[in-house]
């Protein structure tokens, strides 16, 4: 499978989930996609599980109209990433300008705080479900929930699942995949 040409975006802060972050930025550049990895500007590094990343970029120099879609790794990130309002904003904006946005586990704190769900389908780790039902998402506990442009999984098992959908809604917009 090749996307090659595409670029994804994928979010970090400290306390990231490890294989929410590992799996996709391999598994996308596995596929020739340039994954760019986005950071807050609350630090230089971000560090979990005795890994340390440096992103690429920080969400002020993250311009949507330079990505294809952007990836939510879960665990504790979430709740520093939902306090960076230009982080927040980015994925509103890649949300309304029609590009997958993609979220796992606590990823889907970030979709509550761009106020993106309201009468979506949507899923995440069962800890966030009461906070993803107040922001008016449809819940459902299945391995990955596909709604439009929005794409969402539950835990670290269902990243197969996730990327493949997130695949399969890049090679939409690209042709079929090699």
């Amino acid at each position: 499978m090749s996307i090659e040409g595409q670029h994804v975006a994928l979010l970090v802060e400290d306390e990231f989930e490890l294989a929410e972050f590992i799996y996709p930025f391999h598994r996308f550049r596995e596929a020739d996609a340039e994954v760019i990895v986005i950071g807050t500007s609350r630090a230089e590094s971000f560090a979990s599980q005795g890994m340390v990343v440096i992103p690429d970029l920080v969400a002020a120099d993250a311009k949507v109209e330079d990505f294809d879609a952007v990836i939510i790794p879960g665990g504790y990130a979430p709740d520093w990433m939902r306090r960076d309002r230009v982080l927040v904003g980015f994925v509103r904006d890649m949300h309304a300008a029609g590009k997958p946005v993609a979220a796992i586990c606590h990823g889907g704190s970030m979709l509550v705080s761009a106020k993106i769900l309201e009468g979506r389908r949507a899923t995440s780790n069962a800890a966030i479900r009461d906070d993803l039902e107040a922001a008016g998402a449809i819940w459902l506990d299945e391995e990955v929930v596909v709604d439009g442009n929005l794409i969402t999984s539950r835990r670290p098992r269902d990243l197969p699942a996730m990327c493949k959908a997130v695949l399969a809604a890049l090679e939409s917009t690209t042709g079929p995949l090699a």
